[in-house]
């Protein structure tokens, strides 16, 4: 009972919170909700800050890098189900569907597989530097995996039915934070924030364009492939900027949360959702490939700057999880917000 009273309280404070900065910014509380929290599950030994998502779709993957593990949870009953060990700064999380592995990347510079029912430990690949954000192809049935540091830094691949490193390798002068993979063209669009740069890379041609930023610190991205529009959350200036993806332009940059290191597209409601550390998560309308606005100021808490959206548009079924740190009076927390329409 204590349980449910606090997490009621905690769901009032937020609707609170969304009154108050209504109330700030001189207009009344938001005719759309567009994010609405419905439900918490704890995590009680976990301390220190979140990374990267990933889902299998029955099970969500979620690493927690200050705790050296990674918690996986049911999704339909709400639990943790089981927590992986022996990961040395957990980041990047892909789950593979066709062979049933699950690969989690750590800042030690190794490459973790598992058996994806048993989450029994099946290899472990050295990329010898910091791996970070992975993306699986299924086409391809490989994961991109981005690893190094300075001029070292690069995207690899594995094949994810051998467990094997492949000869694709892209170097790239840099370490890569987020990068997106086309489904159907060739490119790989990948943040080099190190470089101030986007770097683009035709897997084709094996060729790299780049793209110079003026604006600093490009770490999360997302990707309206059909409408060729790339999304990219900079930190200074806070903002989320849209380019074009056929000329690189930046089409328009809006001010966003602060400290983002998460960024998602709903292509089904032309949304972007970007939580920051700052302590809210901005939702952003796409009002045509060129015009986007801000929908929402969603509160969140501080430090919750990571999240996972696998969402496919459903109505009542769409559910957004973020990953919020331990606080001083509340242990760390997966919330779980449901998707309106």
């Amino acid at each position: 009972m204590k349980t449910v009273l606090a997490f009621c309280g905690a769901l009032i404070l937020v609707f609170a919170g969304t009154l108050r900065s209504s109330a700030q910014d001189g207009s009344t509380a938001p005719a759309v909700r567009p994010l609405v929290l419905t439900e918490a599950i704890p995590l009680e030994s976990v301390k220190g800050r979140f990374d990267h998502f990933a889902t299998s779709g029955k099970r969500l993957f979620v690493s927690a890098l200050g705790n050296n593990t990674v918690a996986v949870i049911d999704i339909g009953g709400r639990t943790v189900e089981h927590t992986i060990t022996g990961v040395p700064n957990p980041q990047g999380v892909a789950f593979a569907p066709e062979t049933n592995r699950l690969f989690v990347g750590s800042g030690q510079g190794k490459l973790y597989i598992y058996d994806g029912s048993s989450l029994n430990l099946v290899t472990t690949l050295d990329f010898q530097g910091d791996v970070d954000n992975l993306r699986y192809d299924s086409g391809t049935k490989r994961v991109y995996v981005g690893y190094g540091e300075d001029e070292t830094g690069a995207i690899g691949t594995v094949d994810a039915a051998t467990g094997k490193r492949t000869e694709e390798e892209y170097r790239l002068g840099a370490h890569p934070e987020s990068f997106q993979l086309e489904t159907s063209g060739p490119n790989i669009y990948a943040n080099l924030p190190d470089l101030k740069q986007i770097a683009v890379i035709n897997r084709g041609t094996r060729a790299i364009v780049r793209w110079p930023l003026t604006l600093e610190h490009n770490f999360p991205m997302a990707l309206d492939e059909a409408d060729h529009r790339l999304f990219v959350g900079m930190h200074e200036p806070a903002c989320l900027a849209v380019f074009d993806t056929a000329s690189g332009r930046m089409i328009v940059s809006v001010p966003s949360v602060q400290d983002a290191d998460d960024l998602y597209y709903d292509a089904v409601r032309k949304r972007i959702y970007m939580p920051g550390g700052e302590g809210f998560i901005y939702a952003f309308a796409q009002t045509d490939p060129d015009h986007y606005q801000l929908l929402a100021k969603i509160p969140t808490a501080l430090g919750a700057r990571t999240a996972g959206y696998f969402g496919k548009g459903k109505k009542g079924f769409d559910r957004f999880y973020l990953a919020v740190p331990a606080r001083v009076d509340r242990g760390s927390e997966i919330w779980i917000y449901t998707v309106q329409n």
